[in-house]
């Protein structure tokens, strides 16, 4: 027994020495990082991002004293005592999850959750808690109690993106922790033991709850009397739950560090500057739409230039801080009628003109597998005569569309898409000519660029230039037009019709989708309007500026007559084009023009009660005057 237990001392000295031959060998640990910068296409300063997301650092001097206190009695009362590890409250942990099988029970100090956030995942197993040890011996060893403390109350976790105290306090009260009150600090301290289920943005009343077990023991640990507890208890909380920062930051920042990975072919190393390409003005003209129309809805947008791809504003939702999920990249819903231009591009390439007439009328669609569908058009309104391309695109007529669709067929169609940047799943179906498939605002703006810019090949993107931490450029997007993908007349024909949702003399048997805003708008802007029961779009764009906005719930709830979609894109186009103005779709050779009837697809004369301009790739117009009035 004697040698075994000289055996173990030696081994335990070997080892000992060994960690610590270990902890010299690879020198003081990294405690804090730089930011990420992000910045505007002037240069401005967006905002600051550390790798575990919003944080605003501050030093023990500069918050709030009793909050201190407040951590170190709730999470580690003998921080100051120990060398890093509690043993105490450690050996009752072994035991507790020993009997149960399982790493439940934690008895972290705050030395060990500090290496957990700086160096560590949150997984509860056997590697990661060893791995824990070694750092906390390190960073004990390294660094004074004070510093390890100003570091762990700067990185805690406390849910909605939100690290560190300070970020907590301007978020959660919109104030800094020096002005907070004994019932918000307690709030606080209660929040990190589990930040999901104790937010008061979520789960007030859970919060609530554990906000005054807090305020117990802080009096039975002689920081507050009982007379502070109970007051503290009854304070109202006003919970604000928003960043000083703009609500958007979240996303585009998250969205520029996404690509510059990509570039870069690894994570964005700390102390780099992002360049993005977002326009401040835009950005904010974008975001007071969005606050005046969206109400209770979430939304998604990303306003661009359709020539470069150049991301000037973005939406992900209403609130970063409250949901991350980018819903302008990441969200894909149904388009509903914003998927029609893709059909009639393609119905240009095969022999259609603007021209064409079809008939407008009830119609069921009978196929070879003794299946059939039998669409409708909104209210179940129709002409029950013919209509042409230009007045059924105006109306977002259904049945011209599935016809159409259905004509050319659903594989063509598709094929097209997918030259427009559409990756997302398409059924092959011929629902799908009413945008039953589920598509990302990125994708249909992607989309919708091509046609803007006259068929040139093009791509989004956010990141314009990479800086490192000495400001050497390491990376600088260079802005070529992209490669001729379609055929600049038929894209210029297709801009003009969808000019036509604007044309209140297109109204007839159904109005012109757009009508509701046209009289709103000072530019000569194309666009489609798309609804489902549960998602509305509006995309719009002239050759300078292209908007694409999405609304609805993200549970799928149905979402009623909103007309947000709209109200926003109108607000933001409009605002877009205030420097410089909305310039026309420039005809390129080889389009003539023609006063066109827009029910028969014949040339106008004085007795059509309607005359819309129309053009055609020369050759193609219609010879014949309209008889029928």
């Amino acid at each position: 027994m004697r040698k075994i237990a000289v055996w173990l001392l030696v081994v335990m000295a070997v080892g000992l020495a060994s960690l610590m031959l270990a902890i010299q060998l690879l020198g003081e640990p990294k405690l804090n990082e730089q930011p990420i910068t992000i910045l505007a296409a002037d240069g401005e300063e967006l905002g600051t991002v550390y790798s575990d997301g919003e944080r605003i650092w501050r030093s023990l001097e500069q918050l709030n004293p009793l909050l201190v206190e407040a951590t170190i009695a709730i999470e580690d009362q003998n921080f100051y005592h120990h060398g890093g590890f509690d043993l105490k409250r450690i050996g009752g942990a072994v035991v507790k999850n020993f009997k149960q099988r399982n790493l439940a029970e934690g008895a972290s100090t705050i030395s060990q959750q500090y290496a957990r956030n700086l160096y560590l995942t949150h997984e509860k197993t056997w590697t990661r808690k060893i791995k824990e040890a070694f750092y906390t011996i390190r960073l004990e060893h390294y660094f004074d109690k004070d510093q390890l403390l100003e570091g762990y109350l700067n990185t805690i976790y406390y849910g909605h993106g939100i690290y560190g105290v300070e970020t907590a306090s301007q978020f959660f009260f919109n104030k800094p922790t020096t002005e907070l009150t004994l019932a918000e600090i307690a709030l606080l301290v209660a929040i990190p033991n589990r930040p999901n289920a104790n937010s008061p943005i979520k789960h007030f009343e859970t919060a609530k709850q554990q906000q005054e077990k807090i305020l117990s023991l802080l009096m039975t640990d002689g920081l507050i009397t009982e007379a502070d507890a109970e007051l503290a208890k009854l304070e109202l909380l006003e919970i604000v739950g928003e960043s000083r920062q703009d609500p958007q930051f979240g996303y585009i920042a998250h969205l520029a560090i996404q690509e510059a990975s990509v570039i870069l072919g690894e994570p964005v190393p700390a102390g780099f500057k992002l360049h993005t390409t977002i326009e401040s003005d835009q950005q904010a003209a974008l975001n007071q739409a969005v606050t005046d129309h969206i109400g209770e809805l979430q939304v998604g947008a990303i306003m661009s230039h359709p020539a470069t791809g150049a991301i000037k504003a973005l939406i992900g939702g209403v609130n970063y801080q409250l949901s991350p999920f980018n819903r302008a990249t990441q969200a894909k819903r149904m388009v509903g009628s914003t998927f029609k231009p893709f059909i009639y591009y393609t119905a240009l390439e095969n022999g259609f003109t603007a021209a064409t007439p079809l008939m407008s009328e009830p119609t069921t669609f009978a196929f070879s597998d003794d299946s059939s569908y039998s669409p409708s058009n909104f209210n179940h309104l129709y002409a029950d005569h013919t209509v042409t391309l230009a007045q059924a695109l105006a109306v977002s007529d259904n049945i011209y569309a599935v016809k159409t669709h259905l004509f050319l067929t659903p594989e063509k169609v598709i094929d097209r898409t997918r030259t427009l940047g559409i990756t997302s799943e398409l059924a092959n179906v011929p629902a799908l000519a009413l945008g039953t498939a589920s598509i990302s605002v990125r994708e249909m703006v992607t989309a919708y660029s091509h046609f803007a810019n006259g068929g040139h090949q093009v791509e989004p993107f956010l990141v314009e230039k990479i800086l490192d931490p000495n400001d050497e450029v390491v990376y600088q997007r260079a802005f070529e037009l992209g490669e001729q993908m379609l055929d600049e007349r038929l894209t210029f024909i297709l801009n003009q019709l969808l000019t036509g949702m604007f044309d209140p003399n297109l109204s007839d048997y159904l109005a012109v989708t757009g009508g509701s805003i046209s009289g709103d708008l000072t530019g000569d802007y194309a666009g489609k309007s798309g609804s489902t029961n549960t998602d509305h779009w509006m995309i719009g764009y002239s050759p300078e500026l292209i908007v694409g906005v999405w609304t609805g719930y993200d549970d799928n709830r149905p979402i009623g007559s909103s007309q947000a979609a709209k109200l926003i894109w109108r607000d933001a186009i409009e605002a877009g084009h205030k420097k410089s103005g909305s310039n026309s779709f420039i005809a390129p050779p080889g389009i003539v023009a023609a006063y066109v009837d827009p029910q028969t697809g014949l040339l106008s004369d004085q007795n059509c009660p309607v005359s819309r301009l129309m053009f055609f790739v020369k050759g193609t117009e219609p010879i014949g005057y309209c008889d029928l009035h």
